[in-house]
């Protein structure tokens, strides 16, 4: 619990409760814990994120961590700590074995339901009833746990969800299937109880692994940033002290080569900052006494001391995860149209088997067949369907995507993508690969150019690195240096065969030069004594069809644009080579702030980035890309992720997705063209409740035969 110490609205200081809530299945179950604990007194606000079942709670004094969670289990609903449930067993792994027992049990069960189908009859058809019985029934106690468990405890909170139905079908068809193998009786259901549990705990298994992935995208961030820091006291005393530890005002120092752990301005020392994890600019920054450094950035060349001015939750990569964590709450159409239609499904599927039961048995019907009609009615309208109209699609279309490079991380991003009208651009490692290139400015001369390849290879500067890589792609040999010596912040300097070299910024390399050209450039200096001075400029090396893929992209959306923390002049020219608009300098803060905008404006929003800083933009928008090479953070962020240096699978993920739509829109319309015409024969009595799970099965089958068309989706 975190106590929030600042006043609101006049009030005592509050306190804040975060938890984890299962049994979240749609908006009806997020309404309901929200405004259920809105009514209890105490409790100020609650808000449920949908994506990872979070729930935090401002509430006051009078209530603890344990005072919300019995307020939220008497809701219906249970909740844990956050630390429990990350120490719990895992619910996907819960899931997926109840899967394994109801998909095992429905096809032995179907293989004696299919001698009963071929004419068995007699001692033999009951033998074989009672086999299924002993397969059906211990699987669907096992497999039907997450939906009994469920409806069990929204019942004792005299309200119902999705689950109950489910529940009273798969019950009552257990039950009927049983009195019907103990009368020796024609037919038995348990072949349709343990398919419908199977076909609907693969749909729970998958939206359970998309929450996990949300909430590794936030842990994986946070996990960037080093557990200890080196904290040094007054005395000079150095001491590893864990981050949560530590304060304002302390100062810590950040040896090369490590991440540093704070927020703060460094003290004492100078040396370059990898800053690609916060603003995804490619380019170390170069960093002096009073300069302000972030957590999780790196430190490439020299130990600083920094004086800490936040740390922990208050670091600005904490905010970004943040950031992150509440943009994960937004959900598509398809959910949405699902989420209204469970408020009503439930009612109406207990009224309509309700009323099929007593009009029979009004009009002179036994009891035994009047249940067995309802039980008809109950599976014939089991939204089987109606629920792999959406999944079947977006499964068969993401394998012809992933045939093609284009990993769909969420299933649910394709129906997103397909409504895009909005793509931003991240530039560094998005629509250039990312890695600083040599194009002007190496000297010609074989000699010299030994000595630079000598020079490069004696620092971890991303400047030499990409000098050298160069140089031995083109078979250059270094030279024997008979000294060197590293001018921290400044550059490197060697003698080799009677001459000094230096390689580094130019008022240190070559400080008596002249040097023409574009002041902002990316470049580093090279000097033999007092030659020639060599400006060796960079440049970002675009995705070979960059120019070819936003193109089409143009074409595919209303507006692109770049979004970059990179500074104007490098974003600038790389815009007006590809025809589109820019925005530079953005901070994480700003491209969340950005995607937000044009999402609050109506626009459907496609990010495509790769950094850390990227994040919080990737999970705020409609959906997220990034390509195979992006940070960790960056790939769990995004929805779509693809693979290999060209940009065009961008565009080509946009295509295949409305396609997709299209055939989930075909889907719908079948899924409920066969309700339309199949619960009104199970109500007059014309369909058994064998026939009735044949059917939904059919009705199944016809929706993923459709959707098998997508296999050529992604051309």
């Amino acid at each position: 619990m975190n106590a929030v110490t600042a006043p609101i609205g006049g009030r005592a200081a509050l306190s804040a409760t975060d938890l984890v809530v299962e049994g979240v299945s749609c908006a009806s179950c997020i309404a309901k814990i929200e405004h259920g604990l809105a009514a209890v007194p105490g409790i100020a606000a609650a808000r449920l994120n949908f994506t990872t079942r979070r729930l935090h709670v401002a509430h006051d004094a009078t209530l603890d961590e344990a005072g919300v969670i019995a307020a939220v289990r008497r809701i219906g609903f249970e909740a844990h700590a956050l630390a429990e449930q990350e120490a719990g067993p895992n619910e996907s792994r819960r899931l997926a074995r109840a899967l394994a027992v109801a998909g095992f049990a429905a096809m032995n069960v179907m293989l004696l339901s299919v001698s009963v189908w071929s004419g068995a009859d007699g001692a033999t058809r009951t033998l074989f009833h009672w086999l299924s019985a002993l397969i059906a029934l211990p699987a669907v106690a096992y497999a039907g746990r997450p939906f009994f468990d469920s409806a069990w405890r929204a019942l004792r909170a005299g309200r119902t969800n999705m689950d109950v139905p489910i529940s009273v079908g798969v019950v009552l068809t257990c039950a009927v299937s049983l009195y019907e193998t103990a009368i020796d009786g024609a037919h038995a259901y348990f072949d349709g109880a343990v398919m419908l549990l199977a076909f609907l705990l693969a749909g729970r298994l998958l939206d359970s692994l998309m929450r996990e992935r949300a909430r590794d995208s936030v842990a994986s961030l946070l996990h960037r940033l080093p557990a200890t820091v080196r904290v040094l006291d007054d005395d000079g005393t150095l001491r590893d002290l864990p981050v949560a530890l530590v304060a304002p005002g302390m100062r810590v120092l950040v040896p090369a080569g490590d991440r540093i752990g704070v927020d703060g301005v460094v003290e004492h020392g100078s040396s370059d900052i990898d800053r690609s994890i916060v603003t995804g600019e490619s380019v170390p920054e170069p960093v002096d006494a009073g300069g302000a450094v972030l957590a999780g950035t790196f430190n490439l060349t020299s130990p600083i001391t920094v004086r800490v001015t936040a740390a922990a939750s208050d670091t600005v990569i904490a905010d970004i995860a943040r950031l992150m964590d509440a943009a994960g709450q937004h959900k598509s159409l398809y959910v949405r149209i699902a989420d209204r239609a469970a408020r009503l499904y439930t009612p109406a599927v207990h009224l309509l088997a309700a009323l099929s039961f007593a009009g029979w048995i009004i009009v002179g019907a036994g009891w035994h067949d009047a249940l067995l009609i309802a039980v008809a009615v109950l599976i014939i309208t089991c939204p089987c369907a109606l629920g792999l109209a959406v999944p079947v699609a977006q499964v068969v279309a993401s394998g012809a995507l992933m045939r093609r490079g284009i990993l769909v991380r969420d299933g649910a991003a394709l129906e997103k993508l397909a409504g895009v009208d909005t793509v931003l651009l991240d530039k560094t490692g998005t629509v250039t690969l990312g890695e600083l290139v040599p194009v002007d400015g190496l000297p010609v001369d074989a000699g010299q150019r030994r000595i630079l390849l000598t020079l490069a290879l004696a620092t971890r500067h991303p400047h030499a690195r990409a000098i050298a890589q160069q140089l031995e792609q083109d078979g250059v040999v270094p030279v024997i240096a008979q000294e060197w010596r590293e001018q921290v912040g400044c550059g490197v300097e060697l003698i080799a065969d009677g001459v000094r070299a230096r390689l580094g910024r130019q008022d240190w390399a070559c400080p008596d030069a002249a040097v023409a050209g574009d002041a902002d450039a990316v470049s580093t200096c090279f000097a033999i004594d007092s030659g020639p001075c060599y400006r060796i400029l960079f440049a970002d090396a675009l995705r070979p069809d960059a120019v070819e893929a936003v193109a089409r992209l143009g074409r595919l959306a209303a507006k692109v644009e770049f979004v970059s923390g990179d500074s104007p002049h490098v974003v600038g020219p790389l815009a007006a080579t590809l025809g589109i608009a820019a925005r530079a300098r953005m901070s994480p803060a700003d491209k969340h702030d950005a995607v937000r905008a044009l999402e609050q404006a109506g626009h459907h929003v496609l990010m495509v980035g790769d950094g850390v800083n990227d994040g919080p933009a990737l999970k705020s928008a409609s959906v997220g890309m990034a390509p195979s090479a992006a940070s960790d953070v960056g790939r769990q962020a995004a929805d779509v992720v693809f693979f290999g240096e060209r940009l065009m699978p961008v565009p080509v993920a946009i295509v295949a997705a409305r396609r997709t739509m299209r055939v989930v829109r075909q889907n719908f319309a079948l899924a409920i063209g066969y309700n339309i015409i199949a619960v009104p024969l199970a109500i007059l009595g014309y369909v058994t409740p064998l026939v009735a799970a044949v059917a939904m099965s059919g009705s199944s089958v016809l929706v993923i035969a459709n959707a098998l068309r997508l296999k050529g989706a992604a051309r």
